[in-house]
């Protein structure tokens, strides 16, 4: 069976949870902080590079403020405990870090910023550039100005989509547990799960939701959907304690999510899109079509949902059953005029001259 060793990745995502940065009193745990510190420093020394995402400023900052419920009472005052507790954040990772003869970059996005492929490149380029120079970038959430709408919400998908734009080759979801098991660990008998080859719905049942810390805002549900995100970008994941001693180096309990085999660049940006503008129901006809690689024409659209632009990302849904995701060659407005039209009477309905599919191939992946 293969195990994930942190060390054999020449670059390297480590996402860190709040409950291990931050303690239960609103502090940052300053002795842990130093330690994974030390290990990043080794492991930059060898050669190996590193980017953190890190979990904590909404903790951090709802100490400072005296807001209840951790700062989670409410958007508004997450927002502010986030503002307020970023700097205290960033501040603690650079003077550990410094502490190792490293600098530390601040960088911090929202989910428009990762789903629209311009910017996503423009962060991609970024991410690149820092870890050529042996800079530790520090990535979270913009928090401050991030809506319930239009969000990550969580530091697991984040850390998996980071890790597609710099082309990294793992990542480790350090937490407060030591992996998936097959029930509640808290319960008898419950099993843990060292390897995840396929991640189906027998997997995605023994994923128990919230965070066992109360502190964060992940759960073992958001690292399932990071794990699929890694692992259709062909980058391994594995989730592990960062209670231990030493987590990036200790062989200590952990799951790991095997990879596929790696995909283009632009699909696998497509596969880990989180946000649909709209959707475009189609029959079974075009269904098994685009299973055989085919673009989406729109003589197979049965019907268009949603409000969505041209180059939008859509789903393509069979019967009730999501099949694809693409991005659209046309605005919803067109697209709902020539569904279940074929390609040469599509010009007298539009008024100017059809493209070739709805969807095409090149912009469309299988889910």
């Amino acid at each position: 069976m293969p195990l994930f060793s942190p060390a054999d990745c020449p670059r390297l995502v480590v996402k860190i949870g709040s409950a291990l940065l931050v303690s239960d009193d609103g502090q940052v745990r300053s002795d842990w902080l130093r330690g994974i510190a030390a290990e990043i420093g080794e492991r930059t020394r060898d050669g190996q590079q590193v980017a953190i995402v890190s979990s904590g400023a909404i903790a951090l900052g709802a100490r400072r403020l005296g807001l209840a419920k951790g700062g989670r009472a409410s958007l508004e005052d997450a927002q502010a405990a986030a503002a307020t507790g970023q700097i205290a954040l960033s501040q603690a990772w650079a003077e550990a870090l410094a502490a190792e003869g490293l600098g530390a970059a601040q960088m911090l996005v929202t989910l428009d910023d990762l789903e629209d492929r311009r910017r996503y490149l423009n962060a991609a380029a970024t991410l690149h550039r820092l870890l050529s120079l042996d800079v530790v970038p520090v990535i979270n959430e913009n928090d401050s100005v991030a809506t319930a709408e239009i969000r990550f919400g969580d530091n697991d998908r984040l850390a998996a989509r980071v890790a597609q734009a710099a082309r990294a080759h793992g990542v480790l979801l350090l937490s407060d547990v030591d992996g998936l098991y097959d029930r509640d660990p808290s319960l008898p008998g419950a099993r843990h799960v060292p390897v995840v080859e396929r991640i189906d719905g027998t997997i995605a049942a023994m994923a128990g939701r919230g965070s066992s810390s109360g502190m964060g805002s992940g759960g073992m549900v958001s690292k399932i959907e990071a794990a699929r995100i890694a692992a259709s970008a062909g980058v391994a994941l594995a989730i592990a304690s960062g209670r231990v001693a030493r987590p990036l180096s200790v062989d200590a309990p952990h799951t790991l999510f095997v990879p596929e085999r790696q995909a283009r660049a632009r699909k696998a940006w497509l596969t880990g899109l989180l946000t649909a503008r709209g959707a475009i129901h189609v029959d079974a006809g075009a269904a098994q079509a685009l299973a055989g690689g085919a673009s989406l024409l729109a003589a197979g659209a049965l019907r268009v949902e949603g409000s969505f632009g041209r180059g939008d990302m859509v789903t393509i849904v069979s019967g009730e059953q999501p099949v694809a995701r693409g991005l659209s060659e046309y605005d919803c407005a067109d697209a709902a005029r020539i569904v279940g039209i074929k390609s040469d009477a599509q010009a007298e309905i539009l008024g100017y001259a059809p493209r070739s599919a709805l969807v095409h191939r090149n912009h469309l992946v299988l889910i």
